[in-house]
């Protein structure tokens, strides 16, 4: 699929981060922003891969300024965006806005029609590195036309800046976003709720071939620790957005999530295959029951494989290493990535017992 497919190195693998969005919506402000950034730091998740601090809606005033240009609100954001993205660069982190397509955001706030080229250049003046572009308010418009504009605009504005498109998959982005954006939604707003998460992971089963590196489906944020999921529920979000090579972008509040929050986010072997330099998105193998499979190629030769229990009991699942594309005979090194220690070498079929309501994650090696 690399025809038509952005190939410019500003996300090799896909982008990670934090977005305000899940967890405060639009009550946002300075100094959320910048004990956001630096509990980033401090728990751990930027030397984990997490980048990008991303402000969503509800950052802007009412009215942009005499020359057209957006204003930040200044009741929330006294110091403005400048000060603020340089608190963040500080940090060794990155800084992400948000902005709409159509002529309001969804709080009703100034968007970006008939402005993109105005905006992405102020973007570029506060030293923004990914932009998030929405499409409330855009009745009567054409997605492909207008983000094909605001992908002109960014380079205009000749800073290196991400692109993401949020017109929540009804125009199959995945079939021409890829030449514009860095990651396009594949779903409708994500909600931390498990059923939600269960029905967007159905909708990506086919849209592997779609991605790559520079250019990734976003099944949208993560609800890790946010609303009433538990650990388990949380722990198997995250390991399918890694199959799924989605962009990981945290929505929960960082600055007071537990322990055992932070140890989903930061997951080490669990990263390690949402950040693949291969950049190939996993697909689903079978879905028996309440039981799902997935596969995914890893650059060093590994495989990993997801055991996906969706229901509340355990099961014992049988995997054949035909279904893993090996010849029958093989043996294969199998490595539990959540618990980081090798389970041990396996002929014909891995047999493993899953938890109710988890994702077992395997790393799979021909011996």
């Amino acid at each position: 699929m690399g025809i038509g497919r952005l190939s410019d190195g500003l996300a090799p693998t896909p982008p990670m981060g934090w977005n305000s969005w899940n967890r405060f919506g639009a009550k946002i402000d300075e100094n959320l922003v910048v004990e956001t950034a630096e509990a980033m730091v401090s728990s751990g998740m930027r030397d984990a891969g997490y980048r990008y601090v991303v402000i969503d809606d509800g950052w802007m005033a009412p009215e942009r300024d005499r020359n057209g240009d957006f204003l930040a609100d200044p009741g929330k954001f006294p110091k403005g965006m400048k000060a603020l993205s340089d608190r963040i660069h500080e940090l060794g982190l990155r800084f992400g806005i948000y902005t709409d397509a159509g002529t309001k955001t969804c709080q009703g706030l100034p968007a970006s029609l008939g402005y993109e080229f105005r905006d992405a250049r102020r973007f570029a003046e506060w030293g923004v590195d990914y932009v998030k572009v929405d499409w409330c308010h855009t009745e009567g418009l054409g997605p492909r036309a207008l983000y094909a504009k605001w992908a002109l605009a960014l380079r205009a504005a000749r800073r290196p800046i991400v692109l993401s498109i949020c017109e929540w998959g009804r125009a199959r982005p995945w079939e021409w976003a890829g030449g514009l954006g860095h990651l396009w939604r594949t779903s409708w707003d994500i909600q931390p709720e498990w059923s939600s998460i269960v029905t967007i992971l159905d909708r990506q089963a086919e849209l592997h071939p779609f991605a790559g590196p520079d250019h990734w489906n976003d099944p949208d944020m993560l609800e890790v620790g946010n609303g009433d999921l538990t650990d388990d529920q949380s722990r198997a979000h995250f390991a399918m957005w890694s199959m799924l090579a989605a962009p990981l972008m945290a929505g929960n509040d960082l600055r007071t999530m537990t322990d055992d929050v932070r140890k989903i986010l930061t997951a080490p072997e669990i990263v390690s295959v949402d950040q693949d330099r291969l950049g190939r998105q996993g697909r689903r193998l079978r879905r028996d029951g309440d039981i799902d499979v997935w596969i995914r190629d890893l650059a060093d030769g590994r495989r990993a494989v997801a055991v996906f229990n969706r229901g509340s009991e355990p099961q014992e699942v049988r995997i054949s290493v035909e279904e893993l594309g090996l010849a029958s005979r093989t043996d294969v090194g199998v490595r539990d990535l959540w618990q980081q220690a090798d389970v041990g070498v396996m002929r014909r079929e891995i047999v493993i017992t899953t938890s109710a309501v988890s994702a077992t994650v395997l790393g799979i090696l021909k011996q």
